[in-house]
């Protein structure tokens, strides 16, 4: 017989679901079951740092495994009646009050608010051997990775509009650093630059990485020339999981630095469509993750504010008219609260 473990098993509203448990939505969970909001995190478990050995310029949390931080942040949420349940959603449709969130295995619950924090995906070029060695020797941000490649032999494969800013970034952390221009030429003014920083332009489309001994040693050309390096840094383009959201009219856009895509929201992480906020990488996909967290933080808040707000319409319009449909449906929001918190 099947056992089930009683926390997955689901209610059927919630005041706020948040879809995704990286930093951001578990920190937006967190703040919003701190404010003894029922909220339902719904883990895809897919997170975009999972190949990373550790989580860097975090504050008090340096180094810490990426799955050991998400764990001990699912252990908060819980601790404060929230629920933490793997799942992936489908699609989410608008309500009257508020959304019918549908996972793909057919679950389904209702939410008062929505938080978006579903991450973003790394495209890499297709160069054999990039992917396997992503977040070990082959990296993309410098204040993520950098520390741990500083005074290595660094290529930069340029993909893109910030490979060149990034190239002048790791060149702050070694002096051997190497820029290959695989499909992407620098410009004139680029290339100026580039030589002015000591760092030599390699041409050429890269063909494939050399590993040996399980590290990265070279980078191979398709004339078959081999340039050694110990690390090489990559900017990915960005992709969103923000599909589920097209029932609402909500679609990622290409994001202005032209790294990908991006869920616009404002400083908040409120979006355009009312009821739903997003916060982390779907929303700013250069957010490290404390800055992730912080958003999630800020949205969770945010979603309070506006909860209360609408309820505080509510209990104005029942007090005005004790015998209206405001009136009712602010019982039975009161006593939901208070079954919730056992009162």
């Amino acid at each position: 017989m099947e056992v089930v473990d009683v926390t997955d098993l689901l209610r059927d509203d919630y005041d706020a679901v948040v879809i995704g448990g990286g930093a951001a939505g578990l920190s937006g969970a967190v703040t919003l079951a701190r404010s003894r909001r029922s909220v339902l995190v719904i883990d895809a478990g897919s997170p975009r740092n999972a190949p990373a050995s550790g989580v860097h310029a975090l504050l008090a949390r340096e180094g810490i495994p990426p799955a050991e931080l998400l764990e001990r942040g699912r252990a908060e949420v819980r601790g404060y009646g929230g629920q933490v349940v793997p799942g992936e959603v489908g699609a989410v449709a608008r309500e009257e009050d508020g959304f019918a969130v549908t996972l793909t295995d057919g679950r389904a619950v209702r939410a008062r608010r929505l938080l978006v924090a579903t991450g973003a995906v790394d495209e890499l070029p297709d160069v054999p051997g990039l992917r396997e060695r992503w977040g070990r020797d082959v990296v993309h941000c410098p204040y993520c990775h950098g520390w741990e490649v500083r005074d290595q032999a660094i290529g930069v494969l340029a993909t893109g509009p910030m490979s060149v800013h990034q190239a002048m970034l790791f060149r702050q952390l070694s002096a051997d650093v190497v820029f290959f221009s695989h499909t992407v030429a620098p410009t004139g003014e680029q290339t100026e630059e580039l030589t002015a920083r000591g760092i030599e332009i390699v041409p050429g489309e890269v063909a494939a990485l050399e590993i040996a001994d399980d590290r990265l040693v070279g980078v191979r050309l398709s004339d078959g020339t081999v340039v050694g390096r110990e690390a090489l840094a990559v900017a990915s383009r960005i992709a969103v999981r923000a599909d589920f959201l097209a029932g609402l009219g909500l679609r990622p856009s290409d994001h202005p630095a032209g790294i990908g895509q991006y869920l616009p929201a404002d400083a908040t992480g409120r979006t355009d469509v009312p009821g739903v906020w997003a916060a982390g990488n779907v929303a700013d996909p250069a957010a490290q993750v404390g800055a992730a967290a912080a958003a999630g933080t800020m949205a969770g808040a945010q979603i309070n504010a506006d909860l209360i707000a609408e309820e505080t319409r509510r209990a104005v319009a029942a007090r005005r008219d004790p015998f209206s449909a405001e009136s009712e449906a602010r019982l039975c929001e009161q006593a939901m609260g208070d079954r919730r918190h056992g009162l």
